[in-house]
């Protein structure tokens, strides 16, 4: 099968497109020819390397969510079939997106449904998981209490947004000036331009903040929260950080694979709750510059790679 190879830690020019082993169904598991890949931010951190992605033996096979077709059935899987459209996101510590096929343990993918395309299931698969378990499981963000959402324009960050106000909560989100019409169609209540406006001195009384953006926005979410407030994270702060609050909690969702919360996003879909990001579309090939607007990190929706 065609994929893209990640040669070693560095730049985007350690990504070549080639060949890989065609990938086998174990017991528990399907094979689905990949339709659409997402591309996520972590992706270009795995590139990078250092931290957790030090221990990587190349060549490696980025990528963690998709959409495709079931093209094979392992052992023991008796609730898909071949040619079913299904998609999903690989288990914590797996990757393997960035190609034509992947093994997958079939009890954390779910069926496509057929108002998404191939591209649209996969840039809302993983942007999906990570909201409901960042404001429903982790936050429990309650109708009428006040989030802010830092980096609005975002994959995660967008769906977070629609998440946030079919949960009956006032929405507050920062974003570039290029993108504020964006997060405010989105739902925003109110868009904060990050380059005119210190939101750290302008928010207050915030119930939750959920940090997409880390580094050094992370001090000035903790000025904006009431006490007993929540700060969830999924980006990093700065090396050596420590909240400099202790009546405010700090948490970060563990983001399980699992059919449910897949469903779940299918269910608010189905509500009209949730829609799918902008999509920016490229070739396989060409993830290398896919990985360069990645890093650049002023996106507005999401990066999906087309193969089929």
């Amino acid at each position: 099968m065609k994929a893209v190879l990640l040669t070693g830690h560095g730049g985007p020019e350690m990504l070549r497109y080639g060949e890989a082993p065609d990938p086998v169904a174990g017991p528990g598991e399907v094979v689905v020819d990949i339709h659409a890949a997402s591309v996520n931010a972590a992706d270009y951190r795995v590139r990078l390397g250092g931290g957790p992605y030090g221990n990587i033996r190349f060549p490696h096979i980025l990528g963690r969510d998709f959409s495709g077709l079931v093209s094979a059935v392992g052992e023991g899987v008796g609730d898909l079939a071949t040619g079913d459209a299904v998609f999903g996101v690989t288990d914590q510590g797996q990757e393997g997106a960035y190609a034509e096929k992947i093994a997958i343990k079939a009890a954390i993918v779910a069926k496509k449904p057929a108002r998404l395309s191939h591209a649209e299931a996969a840039a809302m698969a993983l942007t999906s998981l990570t909201a409901l378990w960042a404001l429903e499981d982790t936050a429990h963000l309650k109708t009428g209490e006040t989030i802010l959402i830092q980096g609005g324009a975002g994959g995660v960050a967008g769906f977070a947004i629609q998440l946030a106000k079919h949960i009956g909560a006032k929405v507050l989100t920062t974003a570039s000036a290029a993108n504020l019409a964006y997060v405010k169609k989105l739902g925003a209540d109110r868009a904060i331009d990050y380059n005119a406006e210190d939101f750290s001195r302008t928010v207050s009384n915030c119930d939750v903040v959920f940090d997409t953006v880390g580094g050094n926005v992370r001090p000035g979410c903790y000025k904006v929260l009431k006490p007993g407030g929540r700060l969830v994270w999924i980006a990093p702060a700065p090396e050596g950080f420590q909240p400099p609050r202790k009546d405010v909690e700090t948490l970060r969702p563990a983001v399980a694979r699992d059919r449910a919360h897949l469903e779940r996003m299918v269910a608010l879909l189905e509500l009209g709750a949730v829609s799918p990001p902008n999509i920016v579309h490229y070739k396989l090939a060409d993830a290398a510059e896919a990985h360069r607007v990645s890093e650049g990190r002023h996106l507005q929706g999401k990066l999906v790679f087309d193969l089929r």
